[in-house]
């Protein structure tokens, strides 16, 4: 899948409802997190960029935690030096940006971590990025923390509990990401490495905007492909704090 679509073109769910405790045949179930769990972490990162492998290598460790919802997010300002990364697309470069804006920064800049929304910096060693997660944590007192489970049709289904927002909207996303790639590089500040990228985002959708109230969405297996990965944010609208995540790490077809 080589498409990256950011809050999608076409219809995303197939349906949305009050939460039903209704059990699903054939579902796999999201694995168990901690109740104050799972943490996010958005990597801004680009293949023409000399600086990012350290941060790249940070985020192929993290993944591998139960707790830490790991995201590779690729973008294209770094094309024009000599290579194109395959992954990057202006849609990314937006989310970055609108990023820099929610967190008073006078510039965007690769690698950049963003840890729950709240917390950035270069994340290229493991006590700093440690660090911004201690950080993040101490400001999220409660979690809505989303229920993932794949039914036996090959949909995914999304369930939240009842969370008090205080009056403020929050949005619930879909992000859809290749485990792992490895790509040799023939140009740029890169060439003649073969960089490894971990939880590449192809795919990236708004499922609904959400008012607290516990509710389900069931989305369209055409979303994801065999071997790939889901995470699901819920996070303030207008990318904002993140409320809660969750993932499942890869999927086979139903």
């Amino acid at each position: 899948m080589s498409q990256f679509s950011l809050y999608g073109r076409r219809p995303l769910l197939l349906g949305a409802a009050a939460m039903a405790s209704t059990a699903m045949a054939g579902h796999r179930p999201a694995r168990a997190t901690p109740a104050s769990g799972p943490w996010s972490i958005e990597l801004f990162t680009s293949q023409g960029c000399s600086s990012c492998p350290p941060a790249d290598a940070q985020l192929g460790k993290f993944c591998r935690r139960e707790d830490i919802v790991a995201l590779s997010f690729h973008v294209d300002y770094w094309d024009y030096i000599g290579w194109k990364d395959p992954f990057a697309s202006k849609q990314t470069t937006d989310r970055q940006h609108v990023y820099a804006r929610k967190l008073n920064q006078r510039y965007v800049y690769t690698p950049e971590m963003v840890v729950e929304g709240v917390e950035d910096g270069p994340g290229i060693d493991r006590d700093s990025i440690e660090e911004m997660l201690a950080g993040a944590q101490k400001r999220s007192s409660a979690r809505a923390t989303p229920e993932l489970a794949r039914r036996g049709d090959g949909q995914l289904n999304i369930k939240l509990a009842s969370f008090d927002l205080g009056g403020k909207p929050a949005e619930v996303t879909l992000a859809v990401y290749d485990p792992r790639h490895s790509t040799p590089v023939g140009r740029g500040e890169n060439g003649g490495r073969t960089l490894d990228n971990f939880n590449v985002v192809r795919r990236f959708e708004l499922v609904s905007r959400w008012d607290g109230s516990a509710a389900s969405w069931t989305v369209s297996a055409d979303r994801f492909a065999a071997g790939q990965g889901i995470a699901v944010l819920v996070q303030r609208a207008d990318q904002g704090p993140m409320l809660g995540c969750n993932k499942l790490d890869s999927m086979a077809t139903g």
